[in-house]
């Protein structure tokens, strides 16, 4: 029976549109080459198990569901279910529709293109249903105590192990292409080094108003506030973990990478909640996949962190910590075991009085212009005889070992009461030292004249005290630091392996934060842009966290196609993925539905 005309011109103005002039197709090795590396994350086939035995209709898979957002952020910029929709219907060959259980022939009429959308958005909503801890109402706000008990339903031990759990499916997707650019030997060049951030992700929602008590939309979401800026930006916070690497001091840059510098780590959740710990988990799935740990540089927002949700973990993990502190935290820090932490390195407990304090109170600006600070250059380079030096790296719980400046067969300052306490053994009998060579610098810097004079207070000289009342630090051979300094918390916040603003450090911290803000910008440009909210319309924590992370799995297999062109001249047309023996895909066995309300009308003979 036909339909009425009014309804029919109805249905053709609610289907999703169809541009006829972009109806491109895409090749089948591209598709079958994004469907395997899609699978080998396993975020279908753990999607699928979770998804086993709900009621209700089986509908689109999640694998064919992943699939089009997944071809729709890579071709198009947007991971919209609209987008997916238009690739899987219209512009796929048929070995690909058969891949995923697309029709073979697309939709044609109005209610036919309404179906097959509805279809596939209806399958993204039971992904996001499954996953979600705390399920309601996101086409309308709620009444704020109502969105408030939703919004705590993420933070008892349930909705925490379902956070983890969508953390690490959409981390898998990430870690995808690195697996990849792993596996074919891409990655050799890269050292270990990391830089930790975050960065907004803003939301289409508004936030909670202030003139009805209704909540936003987004009741998890946030105002994420940049450094330097004062406006906030509502929506979540995206920690990243990029692949970078310092600088040998003095060092020029602009040197082609021997790496693809990827995101190798990414966790969305609410703004200044859980920084460090994020930062934690995205590392420690970097550490599974067995690739080497250098340097983990950070910006104050994990400086500030508690040391047990950031600094001693990722000590723990094998990596060594480059900081920067506020203004207020800079110059002298504290101390262990005598020594003096000054601006987070562990120095003698008689490193003079304007070294220790040449930092105090020091703002940003001086920081990012030390060099044209000729007083605070040269007191930075005056430190460094001052610092203790490592007599053994860390080991597996991240301890080092320091000792005295004094100490060891090159020391680096001379202090008459480290040659109290501890004698040189002297020189046996021969022939006289050789004259020094002035014009030889490293003959110059070995002599003791040229090394600075430890200055001990003078009551030291008349009364020389016993060596177990003086600070361990001298007292002993050396001095171990754990990880976690127990007792000592400024010590475990503020510590880190590069002395501050020294040119090492400056040579480690820099470049490693400037790669943190090119993925960002390469990463929010005009193809992919993950800071547009219209190009991630689907509300919710956990719709924004896939939609994200397929962007940022887009975004890194484009980094890694280019860098692979850049560096041989050739495309990545064969990513050493299979996709030869892809199939159909089989329906997965479901209970039957659930029969609730009124059954269906039956007709009569």
């Amino acid at each position: 029976m036909a339909r009425p005309a009014a309804e029919e011109t109805a249905a053709r103005a609610l289907r999703p549109r169809v541009r006829p002039g972009k109806i491109t197709k895409i090749e089948d090795s591209k598709v079958g080459q994004l469907l395997t590396l899609l699978d080998r994350s396993g975020v279908p086939k753990h999607l699928e198990e979770l998804l086993a035995g709900r009621p209700g209709p089986a509908g689109v898979r999640p694998r064919t569901v992943l699939a089009g957002l997944l071809l729709a952020a890579y071709f198009t910029g947007r991971a919209t279910v609209a987008e997916a929709w238009r690739i899987l219907h219209f512009r796929l060959e048929p070995n690909a529709r058969t891949w995923l259980g697309i029709p073979q022939q697309p939709p044609v009429t109005a209610r036919e293109c309404i179906a097959a959308s509805r279809r596939l958005y209806r399958g993204f909503d039971r992904i996001t249903t499954v996953l979600d801890p705390a399920r309601c109402n996101r086409r309308s706000r709620l009444p704020q105590e109502i969105a408030e008990a939703y919004a705590d339903a993420w933070n008892v031990p349930s909705g925490q192990q379902a956070a983890e759990r969508l953390q690490l499916l959409a981390n898998q997707l990430v870690l995808a292409p690195v697996r990849l650019a792993k596996e074919r030997g891409h990655l050799r060049g890269w050292r270990g080094d990391v830089g930790v951030d975050a960065t907004s992700i803003p939301v289409l929602a508004h936030p909670a108003s202030d003139r009805t008590p209704t909540a936003s939309v987004e009741i998890t979401a946030g105002w994420h506030y940049s450094g330097g800026c004062g406006e906030g930006t509502f929506g979540y916070s995206a920690s990243f973990v990029v692949a970078a690497h310092r600088r040998r001091p003095g060092e020029s840059a602009g040197k082609p990478t021997a790496y693809p510098q990827m995101c190798v780590g990414l966790v969305l959740d609410t703004p200044t909640v859980r920084t460090g710990r994020n930062a934690v988990v995205a590392l420690q799935e970097l550490a599974d996949l067995g690739l080497p740990t250098g340097t983990c540089a950070a910006d104050r927002a994990y400086t500030g962190c508690s040391p047990e949700n950031f600094q001693i973990p990722v000590r723990r993990l094998g990596y060594r910590l480059a900081l920067d502190y506020k203004a207020k935290d800079r110059g002298q820090q504290g101390s262990w075991k005598g020594a003096l932490l000054v601006d987070g390195s562990l120095a003698c407990p008689h490193m003079p009085a304007p070294l220790v304090h040449a930092t105090d109170g020091l703002d940003d600006k001086a920081v990012r212009e030390i060099r044209d600070n000729q007083q605070l250059t040269e007191h930075i380079a005056a430190r460094e005889p001052h610092f203790l030096k490592t007599k053994q790296g860390p080991d597996a719980r991240g301890a080092v070992r320091l000792q005295c400046p004094a100490a060891g067969p090159s020391p680096s300052v001379n202090c008459a009461r480290r040659d109290r306490l501890r004698p040189r053994t002297p020189r046996a009998p021969g022939p006289p030292s050789a004259v020094v060579d002035f014009s030889d610098r490293r003959q110059r810097a070995a002599h003791p004249a040229a090394r600075p004079t430890v200055q001990l207070p003078q009551d030291e000289w008349l009364n020389p005290p016993a060596a177990d009342e003086l600070p361990l630090v001298c007292s002993k051979s050396d001095i171990t630091v754990p990880a976690d300094a127990a007792g000592h918390l400024k010590t475990a916040k503020f510590r880190q392996d590069s002395h501050y603003l020294s040119a090492d450090w400056i040579a480690t911290y820099k470049p490693i934060r400037s790669h943190n803000e090119g993925i960002h910008g390469r990463l929010k440009s005009d193809e992919i842009d993950i800071g547009n909210p219209k190009h991630r319309p689907a509300p919710g924590q956990v719709a924004q966290t896939l939609l994200v992370a397929l962007l940022v799995t887009a975004g890194n297999l484009d980094i890694l196609e280019t860098w692979l062109y850049q560096r041989t001249g050739t495309h990545l047309t064969d990513t050493g993925l299979d996709h030869t023996d892809l199939q159909a895909p089989t329906p997965p066995e479901t209970n039957p539905p659930t029969q609730t309300g009124r059954p269906p009308p039956t007709t009569s003979p």
